[in-house]
């Protein structure tokens, strides 16, 4: 009785493998789409994976130090600006633009949450829609009179998006949706997977105070995936909590732009842009 039943078993679990792998075949034979990954995404040029450069806050240093060590590495980067910090080295940031940087929002005024000292009286918790949209699109008439172009991506502030609190809390991702390209986090565990990234909150990754060989980890790490890495800092110079080390920099510069790694070294809004137009192809 046991060995009737055993086979009895056997029969249907075959049954069901031919069945399935009829189906696989039939599937295949109509042209029914698969689902892509990472790994199949097709990147252009034969590139493997996507890397982006940004820094925020249109801090003094990325003028006086970063620029020209950009220029000179043949690097495009994107500067998430602040208008204030913009007004302070206005003619360094028109250079920027005429050299082919791009320019992103990251608000007027930086808000974050209450929790830190720094925007306690800037609190993301005192927001509400209508405010935190006056904020972006502010900085957007802000920036498009200093430097002539108007910006398509975005970065939150402290990679926080919400306003408001408790049960009256709301996402602004929407808002970021409907006015950009790409709206870029901060303090991310993963490169971005391009088959499902949602662009309107990509995640980004500091690299402030890392040598170059905990950069290349993450890279390395990137392509083995097929993904998108955004790369985040703040000052840049000697390496510090929030200072991406110039040599390090340097270093992940050449390493990126190797022909042998095939990585597309690109722009927040460049890389955004293909990854819509391909779904928008499928």
């Amino acid at each position: 009785m046991r060995r009737k039943m055993l086979l009895q078993v056997v029969g249907v679990a075959l049954c069901c493998t031919v069945l399935s792998s009829a189906k696989v075949a039939e599937a295949q034979a109509s042209g029914s789409p698969r689902t892509e990954t990472a790994h199949s995404f097709d990147w252009p040029n034969g590139y493997r994976a996507a890397v982006s450069l940004s820094f925020d806050d249109a801090r003094r240093s990325q003028i006086d130090t970063g620029l020209s060590l950009l220029n000179r590495l043949g690097v495009k980067a994107t500067f998430f600006v602040l208008p204030g910090g913009v007004r302070r080295r206005l003619e360094g940031w028109k250079q920027a633009v005429a050299q082919g940087h791009e320019i992103g929002n990251h608000t007027i005024t930086h808000p974050c949450t209450g929790n830190y000292d720094f925007s306690r009286n800037n609190a993301l918790e005192n927001y509400d829609m209508r405010r935190i949209a006056g904020e972006i699109d502010g900085a957007n008439a802000d920036i498009e009179k200093l430097v002539g172009i108007k910006p398509e991506v975005f970065a939150y502030p402290c990679g926080q998006k919400f306003v408001g609190t408790g049960i009256d809390v709301q996402s602004y991702v929407p808002l970021i949706a409907q006015r950009f390209i790409v709206g870029r986090s901060y303090f991310s565990e993963s490169p971005n997977d391009p088959a499902i990234v949602d662009l309107a909150q990509a995640m980004g990754t500091s690299f402030d105070d890392m040598d170059f060989s905990h950069m290349k980890e993450v890279v390395d790490e990137t392509i083995n995936q097929g993904r998108w890495v955004i790369f985040v800092g703040h000052e840049i110079g000697e390496r510090g909590s929030e200072s991406t080390d110039t040599g390090a920099l340097e270093a992940l510069s050449r390493y990126l732009k190797d022909p042998k790694n095939g990585i597309w070294l690109g722009t927040v809004g460049e890389i955004g842009s293909y990854i819509n137009h391909h779904r928008a192809s499928k």
